[in-house]
C-alpha cells in the first residue's frame, strides 16, 4: 500500500464540482463506511472491436473515487489471470484526487491502457439505478457497449487516465478542470484555513510532478491553477495531443 500512497489518502484533496454533480441513489459499494456513489469496477463484454481493434472486453470504472477505491481496482485486476484489459473511466464529481493519482500509478505499474467513456450495460435497460448496481457489483462480465461521447473528464479523471500506458479520450467528450479544490480530513473534519492553503500548494506540486512522470505536460495543470476563484477551464480537444493527455 505504501508504494502508491502518501499521507494524502487520509488527508485528501477532493475536487469541488457542484455545478456538474449528479445525484447518486445507489447503495454504497464498500459497506457502511463507503460514500454513496463510490467507484465500482466490473468487466464488460462487447462486440468485436468494441473497445478498439481486437478488443471486446474491458474493465468499466464508474463512480466517485473514494479513500478505499484502490482496493477494488487491485482486486479486479488480480482476477484477470494475466489479461491486461483496458480500463474505461467514467469518474463522477466529488472524487479524492490523491487516490485518483494512486489509481493511475496502479494502472501504469500493471501496464494497463485507459480510456474515457461511459459503459452501457444491456441488462440495465429499463431497470432502476439500484437494480443496475446490483447487477454490476459482482464484477461481471456483463454484455455492454461503450458510449464514447458526452463524458466530462474532470481533474480526478485526468489523474486516473494519466496512468494508462496508452490513453484515449474519444471526440465528443470534454476535459473540464477547475482550480477550486477542497482539503478535507475524513477522520477529523476541521482543517484550518492556513493549513488548507499550505496543503493545497503541496498537493498541487505533487500532482504536477505526477503528471510529468506519466508523460503529460505540466501546462495542463498550470493553466487550471492560474484560474482564480474556482472557475472551470475547458481544455479543447485540439490541445489534448500537444499536452500528451492522449497518446493516440
Amino acid at each position: 500500500m505504501s508504494r502508491y500512497f502518501t499521507h494524502g489518502i487520509v488527508l485528501g484533496i477532493a475536487l469541488v464540482a457542484a455545478t456538474v454533480a449528479q445525484a447518486q441513489t445507489r447503495p454504497p459499494v464498500g459497506g457502511v463506511n463507503s460514500a454513496p456513489g463510490a467507484m465500482i469496477f466490473y468487466v464488460a463484454h462487447g462486440a468485436p472491436d468494441a473497445c478498439g481493434p481486437g478488443c471486446s472486453d474491458w474493465i468499466a470504472a464508474e463512480g466517485a473515487v473514494q479513500w478505499d477505491t484502490y482496493k477494488r481496482l487491485l482486486a479486479i485486476l488480480d482476477r484477470q489471470n494475466g489479461r491486461k484489459l483496458p480500463v474505461v473511466i467514467n469518474v463522477r464529481p466529488g472524487s479524492d484526487l490523491t487516490v485518483a493519482a494512486s489509481l493511475g500509478r496502479i494502472l501504469r505499474g500493471r501496464g494497463i491502457d485507459a480510456a474515457v467513456a461511459a459503459t452501457e450495460v444491456e441488462a440495465c435497460n429499463g431497470k432502476s439505478e439500484e437494480e443496475c448496481f446490483a447487477l454490476k457489483r459482482p464484477g461481471g462480465p456483463l454484455d455492454a457497449k461503450e458510449k464514447l461521447s458526452s463524458v466530462a473528464c474532470e481533474l480526478a479523471c485526468v489523474l486516473m487516465l494519466a496512468g494508462g500506458v496508452h490513453r484515449i479520450v474519444p471526440p465528443g467528450n470534454r476535459v473540464v478542470l477547475t482550480a477550486k479544490m477542497q482539503i478535507y480530513d475524513r477522520l477529523a473534519p476541521t482543517v484550518s484555513a492556513e493549513h488548507r492553503e499550505s496543503l493545497t500548494s503541496i498537493f498541487t506540486e505533487q500532482f504536477r510532478r505526477y503528471l510529468g512522470e506519466m508523460g503529460i505536460d505540466h501546462e495542463l495543470l498550470d493553466v487550471t491553477v492560474s484560474k482564480a476563484g474556482g472557475r472551470y477551464v475547458e481544455i479543447p480537444a485540439s490541445e489534448w495531443s500537444r499536452l500528451h493527455l492522449v497518446t493516440q
